[in-house]
């Protein structure tokens, strides 16, 4: 049985999502019976971050994707997925999007921790998590490196924001598609906390 809204902007930002009426959680249902003025911004917010400039609609929703994975958002993360295979993407697309996810918050954690103890044994000693799907990602290694930067970013990771910021910008974008995605991301992680 669908909910009934009592919020036109509550339906549109459903829409924009690609989710059901019925996907309402206790947040959204307490803005949609409110006159708060944030569900109109977040609504304008979330609508630009799908056609920044400096990313196209399909990196912007993959970007959304690993948000909603990274939360542990079930529903959003199965809207993104229904909204990226309408923008074409192929399985192994999303799938290296989970895996992307999964492997920076490996080495968000690790990096980190060293970042936050300064110790010549914890820095010197190598790593050993193993990462061969950087090496030749089916996204490119130009937008594996950006999706890392966001989730390192969503994550609060300072060497490897550091770290695949430069990358990325090697790898040829330009800091203006650094700071849309970060926008995107910033954007994604508000959307998080209502779904």
């Amino acid at each position: 049985m669908a909910t009934i809204l009592k919020n036109e902007v509550t339906g549109r930002l459903l829409e924009t999502l690609g989710l059901p009426t019925d996907a309402l959680s206790p947040q959204m249902e307490i803005l949609d019976g409110s006159e708060s003025k944030y569900l109109r911004d977040h609504n304008i917010n979330l609508g630009n971050a799908l056609k920044f400039a400096n990313l196209s609609k399909k990196e912007a929703l993959m970007i959304g994707l690993a948000v909603a994975i990274n939360e542990d958002k079930p529903s959003l993360r199965d809207a993104m997925v229904k909204e990226l295979q309408k923008e074409g993407s192929t399985t192994e697309e999303i799938a290296e999007v989970i895996a992307c996810t999964s492997l920076l918050n490996a080495n968000n954690v690790f990096y980190r921790f060293r970042h936050f103890t300064h110790k010549s044994y914890y820095n010197d000693t190598p790593a050993g998590i193993r990462m061969n799907i950087m090496m030749s990602p089916v996204l490119g290694k130009e937008f594996f490196e950006l999706l890392s930067l966001c989730i390192s970013a969503l994550n609060g990771c300072e060497m490897c924001v550091t770290s695949h910021e430069q990358s990325v910008l090697q790898h040829g974008a330009s800091e203006a598609r650094v700071y849309d995605a970060i926008r995107c991301t910033s954007i994604f992680k508000g959307n998080a906390v209502l779904f």
